[in-house]
């Protein structure tokens, strides 16, 4: 008996990897955040116990409870599912459960998952890279534990080129779109944000840094930054993106 950290993909169950989708079906229990689809929670056995941990805007479940929590139960002999949204090491704080577990010593593994910060971007059709528009993509948090959107360097990813792909950056847009527009980058910047990306509510709010302040936006989002967030590739037809208003 072990405990699995799975990533469960952006949403669709369809994107599940076929390891994740095995473990889920044998848990015994099921860890999960407030991102996993109910459908995929679905395809657990009958009798399996599913514990929210979620973190909730305003409510979070800390994360050291969630640590102990995870200690806890691998000492139970029992199947464990870890179930994070996207990939577990990409900002899903699967790091720190994974130290958690190997103090206390107990097995673990970790079952990779497709990203959102790439994989709602293509759901929404728009390539993080596009040759010769934008050559890299730079995925970053758009809120930490500490100091908020204002701990990190915008300025100087503003500098870098290329693609900047915001995680959890709804809440501080205004104080990111400023201080990239203070690191170099054009007011007119393409913007897509695309809300529950992969689900059948998926949406895409599209507009420029210099209008993002005052976008409509709603957690969760991922915020495409850059020339590419221009882009809508559906059904194999490029359609340039309209930005918001026109």
């Amino acid at each position: 008996m072990t405990v699995h950290l799975v990533g469960a993909g952006p949403g669709d169950p369809e994107l599940l990897t076929l390891k994740a989708a095995r473990l889920i079906a044998e848990a015994d229990v099921i860890v999960h955040d407030y991102l996993s689809n109910d459908s995929i929670l679905e395809m657990a056995k009958p009798g399996t116990e599913f514990i929210d941990v979620g973190k909730k805007p305003g409510n979070p479940t800390p994360q050291e409870l969630i640590n102990s929590l995870l200690v806890h139960l691998g000492t139970q002999r029992l199947n464990v599912v870890r179930l994070k949204g996207g990939d577990p090491f990409v900002f899903g704080r699967g790091g720190e459960e994974a130290e958690a577990l190997m103090e206390a010593r107990i097995p673990f593994t970790v079952v990779p998952g497709i990203t959102s910060a790439v994989g709602v971007p293509a759901a929404a059709g728009i390539p993080v890279t596009h040759r010769n528009v934008s050559p890299a993509f730079t995925v970053v948090t758009g809120h930490r534990e500490t100091g908020g959107a204002s701990a990190i360097e915008w300025e100087s990813l503003a500098k870098v080129g290329g693609t900047i792909v915001v995680l959890m950056g709804v809440s501080e847009r205004a104080i990111i779109a400023q201080r990239l527009m203070d690191g170099g980058l054009s007011a007119d910047t393409p913007i897509a944000a695309v809300r529950w990306g992969t689900r059948a509510e998926q949406h895409t709010t599209r507009t420029t840094l210099g209008e993002l302040h005052v976008a409509a936006l709603k957690a969760p989002s991922t915020i495409v930054i850059g020339a590419v967030a221009a882009y809508e590739f559906i059904s194999g037809v490029h359609v340039d993106a309209l930005v918001a208003g026109q």
